[in-house]
């Protein structure tokens, strides 16, 4: 009799699980993910995993008002590398990740909101470093740190430069200065705030070769209406000097 009425529990708790709306199944609208990539998006304990109130940053505080004034619910989550949060975006419905630049083959992969900020790409050397260029070309002769996954790493792969690679873009900061690399490809402003937060000062741009805007790229999946609403929120934060004060508190 125990073992009957068990098993008519467990049946009833799965119909009733089966029954649930998909609306209360999923919290948030949206699943947003990122990464360590200051100024734009960083977790105050400086680790490589943090959730919700615990990032901040100019594109997270931008992103946060974005969704208020679009009222539309999500979460918030930096994770570790980026090549994994870049492929949960890419393959998952609900998802999105920032800030990511919008080049051409990325262009039809997802759903775009922004731009939420520029990144220049720029060469760094030392101080002291006697490179002088004028091409990227010019450049192939030198051993140049990159950060993997980035779309600085793979437009320079693309153009036949063989960059090295690491998983945190900060490291190629040391790497630069003790003598491992004599170039650091990497974003502006990103890469000097991230040598100032190594104790690496004084580092030189040797050639700036792009300029790219950083957007929130969202899962094909989500709908269109989300994506304007989004948009359109973001325009006015513009609009009313919002996102120049965000940049101004960081910068």
């Amino acid at each position: 009799m125990l073992k009957r009425f068990l098993l008519v529990l467990a049946s009833a708790a799965v119909l009733l699980s089966n029954n649930v709306p998909a609306a209360e199944s999923h919290a948030t609208d949206l699943v947003l993910l990122t990464e360590n990539f200051p100024p734009y998006n960083m977790a105050k304990n400086g680790k490589n995993f943090a959730q919700n109130e615990n990032i901040n940053g100019i594109a997270t505080d931008i992103v946060r008002e974005m969704f208020k004034r679009a009222d539309i619910t999500y979460s918030l989550t930096l994770r570790f590398p980026w090549e994994r949060v870049y492929k949960l975006a890419l393959e998952k419905p609900g998802y999105g990740v920032f800030v990511m630049a919008r080049l051409p083959d990325r262009e039809n992969l997802f759903k775009w909101v922004g731009p939420i900020g520029p990144d220049d790409w720029i060469m760094l050397a030392k101080a002291d470093s006697k490179i002088s260029l004028e091409t990227l070309e010019q450049a192939s002769q030198y051993r140049i740190g990159a950060y993997k996954g980035d779309a600085i790493a793979e437009t320079l792969t693309k153009q036949g430069l063989k960059p090295i690679l690491v998983l945190r873009d900060q490291d190629n900061a040391k790497k630069l200065v003790n003598g491992q690399i004599d170039l650091w490809a990497t974003g502006d402003p990103a890469g000097r705030y991230l040598a100032r937060q190594e104790g690496v000062y004084g580092l030189k741009t040797v050639l700036r070769f792009n300029s790219a805007e950083l957007y929130l790229a969202l899962n094909k999946d989500v709908p269109d209406t989300t994506v304007a609403k989004l948009q359109a929120a973001l325009d006015q934060l513009r609009k009313e000097g919002v996102v120049g004060e965000i940049m101004a508190k960081y910068l």
